[in-house]
């Protein structure tokens, strides 16, 4: 696969023409390189020819951490059982990722043959991503995270779309409930998602990411 970067993303292209893209969104502080090592991982079939984007979140103050400015893709402004974040920014985010899609359609590629992954803050993003974009996606897989907010009134569409989740028991970042009450509320709004849990911290095992490449195979099969 070829590597292509600059200040907005990091694109993995694969030998073939593209005819399916993943958009992997990083968690709070990282950048679009943090997860371009675990593609091998996934261990997708050969003949999948797959484009990875994963978009660069923009450097903004996090309340959180003392106003400190790092990547992020929306403001938390409390943590604890759950979060309190700036929803505008959140759906800046959302905006540019929504942009991102329109584009990836525009350029042939089914929207049934994209893809969102998002880990922590990301897949918040992914989430409201995916809940929101006016046509059905191929999935979303949620890793480590929450909802940061409510879909319920956001929503454009009757849901009907694979959800992978992942999560580690021990994550003392995102609690475990917090992945718990997301699945439980995507099930409320017609959902059936797919619940996976690790023995880790607020992080990725190999285990996970195998799995999760099985889930990605079959959402393109």
């Amino acid at each position: 696969m070829k590597l292509i970067e600059n200040d907005q993303q990091v694109v993995l292209e694969p030998a073939e023409p593209a005819d399916a893209v993943v958009i992997w969104l990083h968690g709070l502080g990282a950048d679009g390189h943090d997860f371009v090592p675990v593609v091998p991982h996934l261990g997708l079939p050969d003949e999948l020819a797959v484009r990875f984007i994963f978009p660069q979140a923009p450097v903004q103050p996090v309340t959180v951490n003392n106003g400190y400015p790092m990547r992020s893709w929306y403001d938390i402004l409390a943590m604890g059982a759950s979060r309190e974040i700036n929803e505008q920014t959140l759906f800046e985010s959302v905006v540019r990722i929504n942009q991102l899609i329109s584009d990836q359609i525009e350029s042939g590629v089914s929207p049934a043959r994209i893809l969102l992954v998002g880990f922590s803050q990301g897949g918040a993003v992914a989430y409201e991503t995916g809940l929101s974009y006016p046509q059905t996606l191929a999935g979303v897989a949620a890793l480590s995270t929450y909802l940061a907010i409510d879909p319920a009134a956001h929503l454009q569409r009757e849901l009907s779309f694979p959800v992978w989740i992942g999560h580690g028991t021990g994550d003392d970042v995102v609690p475990l409930s917090l992945g718990e009450q997301a699945r439980q509320r995507l099930t409320e709004l017609g959902l059936s998602p797919h619940w996976q849990t690790w023995p880790m911290a607020h992080e990725v095992v190999l285990d996970e990411v195998q799995a999760l490449g099985r889930w990605i195979s079959e959402c393109f099969n």
